[in-house]
């Protein structure tokens, strides 16, 4: 008998034994507060934000849509002005911005440029160095900065703005020249969400070099960074994106810190249209996914030799939807595998379009040993598809008990054998999987719309400005303890 948990709570395999305990898989999570639950703001006086988003652009992806999204959001909450780097510019107007009424942007393109161009030198062909990049670029930020003080410092003095809030660049190692000066003149400063310094998992030291992350061995001096120390004690709040940075934040510091990941869903893209509720077919394949960039740290080919003996009996289907270096690798172990029939692998897809083919899925799979944030973690949550994710860095703290499958980060063989596990007893039990979509939704649309994190941030601007007692507080980042939360009615399958 295999003894599984509903809804997903959590799941472990006995050293040496084939069958299921409590430790194998782990659910994230911790109480967490609602925002309906949460005391209203004592004053309907719209705080008058500056907010500082150098990299924010609405065409692109990755921290620069979050710059954007996030800086839009709280734009419909409050009154706000938006300072970008003048690159962004153009997309700011197509996107109906005003510039001087919504938006500024100053140029720092040159450095800005120099430090992208430097970073790709040093590289190597084909091998961009996020890590050195995010160093170079700490070099030339200070000048963003300097600028920005030139233009709204006779304004912030003035008293033209209540909050000052630095939502990119996102990594907890960048200073802030104007925090020391914001402090002075009595304006609140907000910094985050802050993410990064996720550290690389024992055992993958060879991706680590394909990735060619040698800059991220010298991070450790990150401490050392003129400014850094002004920079975080001159804050009156400190939004952290994640248990690692929050690690990283002086205790003494603790108090300003506020847990919010940087995140959320577009619901224009993915709306929160409710799933059928009846149980899923477990006569018909099981339909995995899998969506982000054909890296070796995303953990595809882990991904493609645990869901294998499924995948050629016909018990599942993959849809792997992304592109890069990997993707001829892994076509090649694809063929090799004997599992062309039944893995779709076509590249990546229009993100207006990305929705529609994920509500396709069953289980979201993301086996990535080393990510950040996890947005399309959110995506495939809000569409009701329950995610499988390791528990290292910021997807499982993304998802909470019931929502999805958290698995332990360990060997690259014993993650395999572990998901092989999973995907076996899931697609032996599909309503499983009914329950956990819907959990996963309301989950969504609770703490991560954007709307949603605008109104969190707006709670911490009114806690600062003393419209507000107590500091907001939704629960704090998953650990790995054993109080971790179980629930639901217990199932058995033969």
């Amino acid at each position: 008998m295999i003894a599984l948990t509903h809804p997903l709570a959590r799941l472990s395999k006995a050293e040496n034994v084939g069958s299921w305990s409590a430790e194998r898989v782990q659910c994230a999570g911790g109480s967490q507060q609602t925002l309906d639950s949460a005391p209203k703001s004592q004053s309907k006086t719209r705080p008058r934000v500056l907010i500082i988003a150098e990299a924010a652009n609405p065409a692109l992806t990755s921290a620069a849509l979050v710059g954007w999204s996030c800086a839009r959001a709280i734009a419909a909450e409050t009154e706000a002005h938006i300072v970008t780097e003048w690159r962004n510019r153009d997309d700011f107007l197509r996107a109906g911005l005003i510039e001087g009424k919504d938006f500024t942007a100053i140029n720092n393109r040159r450095l800005q440029h120099l430090s992208w161009s430097l970073t790709n030198k040093l590289s190597g062909k084909g091998n961009f160095s996020w890590s050195l990049y995010a160093m170079l670029s700490n070099l030339v930020y200070p000048f963003f900065e300097r600028a920005l003080w030139r233009e709204f410092g006779p304004r912030l003095k003035a008293g033209e703005f209540d909050v000052v809030h630095r939502i990119l660049p996102l990594s907890p190692t960048t200073p802030s020249w104007i925090a020391p000066k914001l402090k002075k003149i009595g304006v609140p400063f907000v910094l985050g969400p802050l993410n990064g310094g996720v550290p690389w998992p024992k055992g993958f030291e060879d991706l680590r070099r394909n990735e060619r992350d040698f800059a991220g061995k010298l991070r450790a001096l990150y401490k050392l960074t003129p400014g850094l120390k002004s920079t975080r004690e001159c804050s009156s709040a400190i939004l952290s994106a994640s248990r690692t940075t929050l690690k990283e934040i002086p205790e003494a510091l603790q108090q300003r810190c506020v847990f919010i990941p940087e995140n959320a869903v577009d619901l224009a893209k993915f709306p929160l249209t409710p799933r059928e509720s009846a149980p899923l077919n477990a006569s018909q394949p099981l339909r995995l996914s899998f969506v982000g960039r054909l890296v070796a740290l995303k953990g595809v080919d882990m991904l493609l030799e645990a869901a294998a003996p499924l995948l050629r009996t016909g018990g599942a289907t993959l849809d792997i939807i992304g592109d890069g270096p990997e993707r001829a690798r892994l076509q090649s172990m694809i063929g090799s595998m004997e599992l062309t029939a039944c893995v779709r692998m076509d590249g990546w897809i229009d993100h207006s379009k990305l929705g529609d083919r994920l509500r396709e899925s069953d289980l979201f799979v993301f086996p990535s040993i080393r990510e950040f944030g996890g947005g399309a973690v959110l995506e495939a949550m809000a569409l009701g598809v329950p995610p499988v994710v390791l528990n290292h860095g910021g997807p499982p703290e993304l998802v909470p008990p019931g929502t999805g499958f958290v698995l332990p980060m360990s060997t690259r063989e014993d993650i395999v054998e572990c998901l092989r596990d999973l995907l076996f007893t899931v697609s032996a039990q599909r309503d499983v999987l009914v329950e956990a979509g819907r959990l996963a939704q309301e989950h969504v649309r609770s703490f991560y719309t954007w709307e949603a994190k605008a109104r969190q941030i707006v709670q911490v601007y009114d806690w600062l400005l003393g419209r507000r007692a107590v500091k907001p507080d939704w629960g704090t980042p998953m650990g790995t303890s054993a109080t971790q939360r179980t629930g639901g009615r217990q199932a058995t399958i033969s």
